[in-house]
């Protein structure tokens, strides 16, 4: 069985495809929230042939961070995890792989002869690594900066505040005025800098460096 978790239609379409033309009699199912996946690997686990390989952006769904991500997958230790995002930082990568073989990464970047590899990986419960992030965990790193003298822009620290009250990028290009592309540049940028991967990390971080008051957060 594989899930799709992922919020684009276009990329669970292409994936849909991709895998379809490579195990035509797969079951296959999709997952757009952290409720109804984890309800969809509960349903695997109590089959006969219960693995399941769960094909996630980590982005999109509201992790609190990888400890609860790595603490789901150990509930579930048939589950198999691919970790398919536009970018994900080194720091959580190495974090999440330490966990065990259960996670596999592959960047939306990747070409087509990684995807059906990575794919063909975890089906055969095996991790894979996408040959970018490979070198990005073995390239030098330089001297880590404490994130909260991380430099955001004017515009910047606005849309962080903006995401960390709850507004989605249409709701925020909406507000501003600009595209919906140029906001969600700004937002990988912002996550870039932060070295955090979900809105969840970026709200702590909001909140913590007092870009958002707590009271206001709460409202």
């Amino acid at each position: 069985m594989v899930i799709l978790a992922d919020r684009q239609d276009i990329t669970r379409a292409g994936l849909q495809y991709i895998i379809t033309d490579m195990y035509p009699a797969i079951e296959m199912h999709y997952s757009e929230d952290k409720a109804s996946l984890i309800e969809r690997i509960k349903q695997s686990d109590f089959r006969p042939s219960n693995e399941a390989v769960v094909i996630l952006d980590y982005t999109q769904f509201d992790f609190v961070n990888d400890t609860e991500l790595a603490i789901l997958a150990g509930r579930f230790p048939h589950s198999r995890w691919i970790l398919f995002s536009d970018e994900l930082s080194v720091d959580f990568v190495k974090k999440i792989i330490s966990v065990g073989t259960q996670f596999s990464i592959l960047l939306k970047e990747s070409p087509m002869n990684e995807i059906r590899e990575c794919i063909k990986y975890a089906l055969n419960d095996h991790r894979y690594i996408c040959q970018r992030m490979t070198e990005l965990m073995f390239a030098p790193q330089p001297q880590q900066v404490e994130k909260d003298l991380v430099g955001l822009t004017k515009t910047e620290t606005e849309i962080l505040k903006d995401i960390a009250l709850g507004l989605t990028t249409k709701d925020i290009a909406e507000k501003r005025f600009s595209s919906y592309h140029t906001v969600n540049t700004h937002r990988k940028n912002i996550f870039r800098k932060l070295s955090v991967n979900n809105v969840h990390e970026a709200t702590r971080y909001a909140l913590r460096a007092g870009i958002v008051d707590e009271a206001e957060y709460y409202i």
